[in-house]
């Protein structure tokens, strides 16, 4: 794994929201749905059909290696004290979910655990709408800070939480 990951965070005090919003407003006027695993429902059906999204979009990461077994996956992510089904933003075309964007949360902040979309639908700024959505996670935790980390190589993401105003920190 990389010896020097990425560490970024942003202050919502400082976050452009009305900037991003149109990514937002784009995707839905493309038809691309943006809910939440808490509005669509955390059943057992959706939580394995976000697995295999989360599988799929992790296999671009630098590195990754092989992907959790499910019953690692439900274990890492569900049973965690931190999961919150409000913090797991999805992307729908119609009945297919093509981008997630994962957030936790812990004491004081919100952690972007895993952002991704579908190969054929990456360049249309569903990451950026869906992380932008789940800026309304935030409020309702009442923390101010979201912070994450990437693989070095990893330049899309790193590129795109940037460009959102995250900034690197130790």
């Amino acid at each position: 794994m990389a010896d020097r990951w990425v560490r970024l965070e942003l202050d919502l005090n400082t976050f452009d929201a009305d900037r991003f919003e149109a990514y937002v407003t784009r995707c839905r006027d493309e038809g691309v749905r943006l809910t939440t695993l808490a509005e669509l429902g955390d059943t057992p059906e959706h939580r394995r059909a976000l697995y295999e999204l989360n599988k799929e979009c992790s296999a671009d990461i630098p590195e990754r290696g092989e992907f959790f077994s499910y019953e690692e996956f439900c274990t890492r992510r569900f049973d965690a004290p931190s999961y919150d089904p409000r913090g797991v933003v999805l992307a729908l075309d119609g009945d297919d979910w093509i981008g997630l964007a994962a957030t936790s949360r812990h004491e004081g902040f919100l952690f972007n655990e895993m952002t991704g979309v579908r190969a054929s639908y990456r360049g249309r700024g569903v990451s950026v709408a869906m992380k932008t959505f789940g800026m309304r996670f935030a409020t309702l935790c009442g923390v101010r800070r979201i912070r994450t980390f990437h693989h070095p190589a990893n330049d899309s993401a790193i590129g795109m939480n940037r460009a959102m105003g995250y900034t690197d920190t130790e």
